[in-house]
C-alpha cells in the first residue's frame, strides 16, 4: 500500500468528490507538485480514475444506515483496488479493467428457485428504487474506506426469484473472460471467482447489490456493472462483476477459502480479535489517512448483525 505523509496529501484528497471535481484545475500548486513527485509512477492511473465519464444515477438517500464519518476521496476509491481479474497489485485494475465490456449484461439465476432464468440487468433494475448508503468497507490487508454506494437490497432480488425451502445458501460467480480480464490468464486463483452467503446473511437489510458510487455508475475497477456489498465482512466477500447467482442447500466453497483455507474462512466477519496468520487485524488504515485506527467488531455493524452468529465460535467460524 502507498502510505502518504500528511504533508503529501493535497486538498483534493480531503474533500468530497463533488467539491473535488470542481477544484481539479485549481490544484496545480506546490502541494500538487509534491504529490505528483511522490506518486509519479501512478500519475497516469490517477488521471484515468479521476476523469469520470460514468452515467449519473437517480437515487434516494437511505438515512437508516448513515454513519458520521468522512468519505474516502473518490480518487482513492477508484484507483486503489483489489480485483485480481485485472492484476494482483492495487493500481492495475483502474487501467486494465477499462477493456471489460459491461453492456449488455445478463445474470444467470438458478438452483433452488422457482423462477430460474437469465435476467437482463436492465430488467432487474427496472422499477427498482436505488438508494445511496454510506458503508465502511474493511479489507483483510488492513486498509479500509468509507464509500457512498448506490444500490438496492439483495433481498429484493431474492424475493423476486422465489427460493424454495431447500435454498440455504446463495453462491455468486463473476464471469470468466481471460481476453478482457487479463488477470485470469494467470492461475492466481481458480476462475471464475466464487463467493457465498448464508440465506439469512443474504436477506439481511444491510446486504446490497451496488450499481454505483458517488452518484454515478460503478467504475469498472470497482466491480461494474453490479457487485455485492456486505459491510460487516472483509472486502473479498463483496464479489464484483456478478455473472451468476445460484441458490443451493450446500455451503459454497469461496475462491479464497479454496486457495488458502487457513487464512480465509467462509464467514470472513470483521473480527479484530482473530488475527490473520500473517498479521494482526486489530488496527487498520483508512485510505487517504496517515494514522491507523482501531478495527471495530463486525466493522462497526455489531448492533445490526451480531445476532446472526449467536452461539457460534467466531474463532472457529472465521
Amino acid at each position: 500500500m502507498l502510505i502518504k505523509k500528511p504533508s503529501d496529501i493535497s486538498s483534493s484528497e480531503i474533500t468530497p468528490y463533488e467539491v473535488y471535481q470542481s477544484r481539479r484545475r485549481f490544484i496545480k500548486g506546490t502541494a500538487g507538485i509534491l504529490l505528483a513527485a511522490a506518486t509519479s509512477s501512478a500519475s497516469s492511473l490517477f488521471t484515468t480514475a479521476d476523469a469520470s465519464t460514468n452515467k449519473k444515477l437517480i437515487y434516494s438517500k437511505d438515512q437508516r444506515f448513515k454513519i458520521d464519518e468522512e468519505l474516502t476521496p473518490y480518487k482513492d476509491v477508484t484507483s486503489y483496488n483489489n480485483f485480481y481479474e485485472f492484476g494482483t497489485d492495487k493500481r492495475s485494475p483502474a487501467i486494465e479493467a477499462q477493456r471489460l465490456i459491461t453492456s449488455p449484461w445478463d445474470i444467470r439465476i438458478d438452483g433452488e428457485v422457482n423462477k430460474p432464468a437469465s435476467y437482463h440487468l436492465e430488467d432487474i433494475l427496472k422499477n427498482q428504487v436505488l438508494e445511496e448508503r454510506i458503508y465502511r468497507l474493511r479489507c483483510v490487508e488492513r486498509w479500509s474506506m468509507v464509500v457512498p454506494w448506490i444500490g438496492f437490497p439483495l433481498r429484493d432480488l431474492i424475493k423476486r426469484v422465489e427460493p424454495n425451502s431447500k435454498a440455504k445458501y446463495v453462491e455468486f460467480k463473476t464471469l470468466r473472460r481471460p481476453k478482457e480480464m487479463i488477470g485470469q490468464q494467470r492461475r492466481v486463483l481458480e476462475w471464475p471467482y466464487v463467493e457465498g452467503l448464508r440465506m439469512d446473511e443474504a436477506m439481511h437489510p444491510l446486504t446490497i447489490l451496488a450499481v454505483g458510487l458517488y452518484g454515478e455508475e460503478l467504475p469498472k475497477q470497482n466491480g461494474a456493472p453490479i457487485r455485492l456489498i456486505v459491510p460487516w465482512k472483509y472486502g473479498f466477500k463483496s464479489i464484483k462483476t456478478i455473472d451468476q447467482i445460484r441458490f443451493t442447500d450446500q455451503q459454497p466453497v469461496s475462491s479464497w477459502t479454496k486457495a488458502a483455507p487457513s487464512e480465509y474462512g467462509f464467514y470472513a466477519n470483521v473480527n479484530p480479535q482473530v488475527a490473520h496468520p500473517r498479521w494482526s487485524q486489530k488496527r487498520e488504515r483508512r485510505l487517504g489517512e496517515f494514522l491507523k485506527r482501531k478495527t471495530l467488531m463486525f466493522n462497526g455493524y455489531a448492533d445490526q448483525v451480531a445476532s446472526l452468529y449467536a452461539g457460534m465460535d467466531l474463532r472457529k467460524y472465521y
